[in-house]
């Protein structure tokens, strides 16, 4: 195979498995017709835990790391086509993640892409990403705050991956982080359109 067939494959097959709307089908088995029209409006994990709680939600969480996982590793197996191999599982699993943000199955309206971000970085990064896990398990202890503690894990890893993996990968993965940067502004502007339109004194500068 070339490498220019490879990158195909690798691009293709992770936006595929990106594309799989865990959340919106396991919230549609658990009787939310669609995420996408309550709570934050997220199609993805952090609504479907609002919604159905921590433990009914599980599924999805493991759900979406495990595309981010499964990507990565395919563009693992792929990597002895390419010259600097070591990028294709970031390739695939960004590729997963672009799915997740727009996926094909679900009308291009998807998630921020955090957790399949995660599961990407445990396959291609799984050193920085072990520690950053931890760093997230002790502030998640300290605070009781989930949300707050995988923030402080997610935004943690580039840090912890330069002193581990150096600074080539360690910008690599930042290119991945800015898609999540991306995902987080586009809903806070949906968020402020949605209570414009509800309220237009409320869209008023």
């Amino acid at each position: 195979m070339s490498a220019t067939g490879a990158i195909v494959i690798a691009i293709v097959g992770g936006y595929l498995l990106g594309s799989l709307p865990a959340a919106g089908w396991w919230a549609r088995r658990r009787g939310v017709a669609d995420l996408r029209r309550v709570g934050d409006r997220n199609p993805g994990y952090w609504n479907a835990r609002s919604q159905l709680g921590v433990r009914a939600s599980l599924p999805v969480f493991v759900f979406d790391v495990a595309k981010g996982s499964a990507a990565a590793a395919s563009g693992w197996a792929l990597s002895g086509e390419v010259e600097r191999g070591w990028l294709m599982p970031l390739v695939a699993g960004g590729a997963a993640m672009v799915g997740h943000a727009w996926p094909l199955f679900a009308r291009f309206r998807g998630g921020r892409s955090v957790l399949t971000f995660a599961g990407t970085m445990v396959v291609a990064a799984p050193v920085a990403t072990g520690v950053a896990i931890v760093v997230t398990a002790v502030v998640r202890g300290v605070t009781g705050r989930f949300d707050l503690a995988a923030r402080v894990g997610v935004f943690g890893l580039p840090v912890i991956q330069l002193v581990v993996d150096g600074p080539w990968r360690t910008a690599a993965t930042g290119v991945l982080m800015s898609l999540i940067g991306l995902r987080f502004a586009q809903a806070a502007l949906s968020a402020r359109a949605a209570r414009a339109t509800a309220d237009p004194a409320a869209g008023s500068p």
